[in-house]
């Protein structure tokens, strides 16, 4: 008798936890719907959305990891010869 209430309630907190997944997805697919929608504002008031989710990219990141970023990408393109203003002075 005691294996069967541990197993009835295994399987009830089960179904709770799937049910409260669902729930979440659902309300994860509402929110995307939502973002979706104000990207298609911005691209209607002419911004470029592109550039747009790279600002919100960038704003969730600290001060020191955007500038080892930053130093990283110069480095790269320097490498490759792809500094602005380098190309000319090459020339």
């Amino acid at each position: 008798m005691a294996t069967k209430t541990k197993t009835s309630f295994a399987e009830g907190q089960l179904k709770t936890i799937v049910e409260r997944i669902e729930r979440l997805e659902e309300e994860k697919k509402a929110i995307a719907a939502d973002i979706k929608e104000v990207y298609a504002e911005a691209k209607g008031n002419g911004y470029d959305i592109k550039i747009l989710r790279k600002v919100i990219s960038l704003r969730k990141k600290e001060p020191e990891e955007r500038m080892e970023e930053e130093a990283l990408l110069d480095v790269y393109l320097a490498a490759l010869g792809m500094v602005p203003g380098e190309a000319e002075e090459a020339a």
